[in-house]
């Protein structure tokens, strides 16, 4: 596969803020305007993610009502799985 070939694919990027460990029957229960209390704080990392794998670290920045992530280094693959485990 040439270097072009390999620019030109997409990849699925998300941004994982942070996380929460709920019965389902909680999440049910939910309805409008419910809150989930994420473990993450404000000035917390968040992980950017592609295709569903851990591949950077980053702060998240708003600008009016715009939302943007700002790489500020390369994931530790373990670090992100020994979160998930929580």
């Amino acid at each position: 596969m040439s270097r072009s070939q390999v620019e030109g694919v997409k990849v699925d990027v998300s941004v994982i803020l942070g996380r929460a460990n709920k019965p389902v029957r909680d999440f049910l229960r939910m309805g409008r305007g419910a809150e989930i209390p994420l473990d993450a704080r404000d000035k917390d990392e968040v992980w950017i993610l592609a295709a569903g794998h851990p591949i950077a670290r980053g702060e998240i920045q708003i600008d009016g009502e715009r939302v943007t992530v700002v790489v500020t280094g390369p994931a530790d693959v373990s670090k992100f799985h020994a979160a998930a485990s929580v």
